[in-house]
């Protein structure tokens, strides 16, 4: 017969550990997730409004029309900008002085810091040389601000061409967009005093490449709008740069249908904004072209032509020959 220590050998013990420290760690572990979670967020919205303000100013400038104003919240196409908050609309950037100054007294050039205006030898400019003198000083402000990379310019019978384009390393615009990068945006202002200057008029002409939009229906945003608006940008900068409304004679979207390079209708070189400084001939002859006629003459019965403006007199010689052939 077994003995009682036996027995309590043989008896089996169930002892119970208590883990009821561990459940408490365990239960406070997801306030520690939950709090970084919460740290993150707020993070991620500091971040948020942060570019929001940043992208401010950029943001009212591309919600203005060609005269300066606010676009209506709505009103047209709604414009594309990096950044959520409207925020502070107010333009930044310091008024121009827009009265002569023999002295050369140091001015504003548009784009925060102070120089010296570009001088020239004449305020009207009519010969070849005259244009060059012009060209030369145009590339001087192009290479000051650090684009001398994306000028070209010509010398032609109607006057100046100066063209801004895009390269593989830097672009005039956003892709896309008619948003101006910052030193395309400070060389149009630069270029504001110079040819405030100057009496000549002149044609600004946007241009795209041959990339076309997903949508091609008729209504859709094309090259056509945007080589518009881009246009529309460089002279609202220019302006801003203390350039006389007066001498924009005429602004033109031109799309991708004159690309400086032909061969490679995609290429960077042609997504430019060309600014054609006419000479006084030109501009008057353009002029008499797209405006009304003076008078109105008979030229064969059921015909009449349309007699130019006073002031052109080497068209009206031309009429008047051309009526006189007529009349024999």
């Amino acid at each position: 017969m077994p003995s009682l220590a036996d027995k309590k050998h043989g008896e089996a013990v169930v002892k119970r550990v208590s883990r009821r420290h561990d459940d408490e760690g365990h239960g406070s572990a997801w306030k520690v997730a939950f709090a970084d979670f919460c740290l993150a967020l707020m993070c991620l919205f500091l971040v948020l409004w942060v570019m929001a303000a940043r992208n401010a100013e950029q943001l009212a400038d591309i919600t203005r029309t060609a005269s300066g104003e606010l676009m209506e919240e709505g009103a047209g196409r709604r414009p594309e900008a990096v950044g959520g908050p409207r925020g502070s609309l107010i333009d930044r950037f310091p008024v121009p002085d827009h009265g002569d100054d023999p002295n050369g007294r140091l001015r504003s050039n548009g784009d925060g810091h102070a120089g010296r205006e570009p001088q020239l030898s004449k305020s009207r400019l009519e010969t070849t040389a005259d244009m060059q003198e012009l060209a030369e000083v145009v590339k001087r402000l192009s290479a000051e601000a650090g684009l001398a990379g994306n000028l070209l310019t010509e010398v032609s019978q109607q006057g100046l061409r100066v063209m801004l384009h895009d390269t593989d390393q830097s672009g005039m615009f956003a892709r896309g967009s008619a948003l101006p990068s910052e030193p395309f945006r400070a060389l149009l202002r630069k270029m504001g005093p110079l040819f405030a200057r100057i009496e000549n008029q002149m044609l600004i002409l946007g241009h795209t490449d041959a990339m076309q939009y997903a949508d091609a229906g008729p209504s859709a945003y094309s090259n056509w709008t945007l080589s518009n608006e881009r246009a529309m940008r460089a002279r609202l900068n220019l302006l801003a740069g203390g350039m006389r409304p007066d001498s924009v004679l005429q602004v033109v979207g031109m799309a991708d249908r004159a690309p400086i390079d032909p061969k490679n209708p995609r290429a960077a070189v042609n997504r430019r904004i060309e600014l054609l400084i006419l000479s006084s001939e030109q501009a008057r002859s353009l002029s008499a072209t797209f405006g009304m006629p003076a008078a109105v003459a008979p030229l064969i019965d059921g015909v009449n032509v349309g007699l130019p403006r006073a002031g052109d007199a080497r068209q009206g010689a031309d009429v008047r020959r051309l009526l006189e052939g007529a009349a024999r």
